[in-house]
């Protein structure tokens, strides 16, 4: 059975198998790693199809259709993750409406998040983008960057610093995604030097998600596998 075809019900087991699998092979509790599914145009209705059968974790790229999806589904209690660019005229929304914040890469955007943080809400957990390639259209702080923004970010008092986050190269064999998972993996145990409560590597998608837990993924951000084909508008 294709994954469009699948119920949202059987492609749940089958990426909650595929994580188990692979932390077993990892040695790691199955529960050390937060499914996040990746609902960026995707329905409402989609959404709460998961969340009915135990889906609380769920990530947006586009903040109109991701506010109007936490509007709608508000009474559920979920857990949203921004995980688009964000721009400095957008953190306002961001700031008020989730959960946490995947794709912090300067310190003007964090400052921001954490200024028109609500002050009802707890800090907002923020990971910050590692750009380990050399590819021009996503974001990120160089890994020669990252201590210095690191320390600044840790400072803001409306913010809490979780860990690092990063989109690498596609590769087309496991030891390519792995190597560059383990250079994540390899920057945050070297910032957990100067910040010990660090507990977040947000990486891995539907093709390499194995390859991301092997090297220690606490998160990991799934779209395709779980929802299916994503529609081409929202209209």
């Amino acid at each position: 059975m294709s994954t469009a075809a699948a119920s949202p019900a059987a492609r749940l087991a089958s990426v909650r198998a595929r994580i188990a699998a692979a932390a077993a092979q990892a040695g790691r509790a199955t529960e050390s790693i937060t499914l996040i599914g990746v609902s960026k145009l995707q329905t409402a209705a989609a959404v709460a199809a998961l969340a009915d059968i135990g889906q609380r974790d769920f990530g947006e790229n586009y903040l109109q259709e991701a506010i109007d999806k936490i509007e709608a589904l508000r009474d559920r209690a979920l857990t949203w993750h921004f995980i688009g660019q964000l721009q400095t005229n957008k953190t306002r929304p961001v700031a008020e409406n989730f959960d946490w914040v995947h794709t912090v890469d300067r310190l003007k955007i964090a400052t921001r998040l954490s200024e028109q943080r609500p002050f009802h809400a707890p800090p907002l957990s923020v990971c910050v983008q590692v750009k380990l390639g050399d590819e021009a259209t996503k974001g990120g702080v160089s890994p020669a960057e990252l201590p210095a923004l690191l320390d600044a970010i840790a400072m803001l008092p409306r913010l809490q610093l979780r860990g690092l986050m990063a989109l690498p190269p596609p590769e087309s064999t496991a030891l390519r995604q792995r190597h560059w998972f383990a250079e994540l993996r390899r920057l945050l145990e070297e910032a957990r030097q100067r910040h010990p409560t660090l507990d977040t590597l947000s990486m891995g998608m539907s093709n390499d998600l194995e390859a991301a837990i092997l090297e220690g993924a606490t998160q990991i951000r799934i779209g395709t596998a779980l929802f299916g084909e994503r529609l081409q508008s929202m209209a």
